[in-house]
């Protein structure tokens, strides 16, 4: 074997040692990490949901009226407010039912060209009516039928009742319990095909509640709440690290 020759072999043969060398101080650390891992436990998240119906609804209205003087758009405010609530009364919402706001007027000014040019062209006129009900199925149907108001004359805008859950906070203990049982189900599920068990909780982290429309996907980092729908369904989550033995 000549010089040249050696001198390959013993590079070589140096060259195998560090990568030796290297995977094992490689399969040892991670055999650390999984080892440190497993003794921090099983993080799992549960869930629980249930379906409810909205037994309060807000319905904001709005009467309003664009005259050329301020008391005639004052006046017929008035009278659009009259026969809303004619229309609210007969259909079945009692007057003490029924919150109004105060009535406001303003001047609507001129403009050319994007810069008001100081006159006067009309007032418009309005007054919010409040709708609060526990009979969330008739203010439905009256918000529905509207345009038969609207097409007698009558001006008011219809921002659309709101439903809400006034019970929530009397589901919330229950759900978070079944969130959490939920929680443990699943690890145990994950643990057991290892062949080992579920151990005590060390830490629980309960989610925002989120309050949607049936088969809804919408959901917020804050929580989500529906007013748009009677029928929901409110749905909470826990995140939970169980001890592994």
């Amino acid at each position: 074997m000549n010089q040249e020759t050696r001198e390959k072999s013993i590079s070589l043969i140096i060259a195998a040692a560090i990568v030796a060398l290297a995977l094992g101080l490689g399969l040892n650390q991670v055999g650390s990490g999984f080892a440190s891992r497993s003794s921090e436990g099983i993080t799992v998240t549960g869930s629980a949901r249930v379906e409810a119906k909205a037994d309060k609804a807000v319905w904001p209205l709005n009467a309003e009226f664009v005259a050329s003087t301020q008391s005639v758009a004052v006046d017929k405010v008035g009278v659009a407010v009259d026969g809303l609530v004619k229309y609210l009364v007969n259909g079945g919402i009692p007057n003490d039912a029924i919150d109004f706001g105060s009535v406001s007027a303003y001047p609507q000014e001129e403009f050319v060209n994007g810069a008001s040019t100081g006159r006067i062209t009309s007032y418009r006129a309005s007054r919010s009516v409040t709708v609060r009900s526990e009979n969330v199925d008739l203010v439905r149907k009256l918000s529905t039928n509207l345009g038969s108001l609207l097409e007698t004359g009558v001006n008011v805008s219809n921002y659309g009742p709101q439903f809400y859950v006034s019970k929530l906070s009397e589901l919330r203990p229950e759900l978070l319990k079944q969130a959490m049982e939920d929680a443990k189900i699943r690890a145990e599920a994950i643990v057991s095909a290892t062949g080992g068990s579920v151990g005590n909780v060390m830490s629980v982290r309960s989610g925002p509640f989120q309050v949607t429309s049936p088969d809804s996907v919408d959901t917020s980092s804050g929580g989500f709440y529906d007013t748009q729908t009677i029928d929901k369904t409110i749905t909470s989550t826990v995140t939970v690290m169980f001890k592994v033995n």
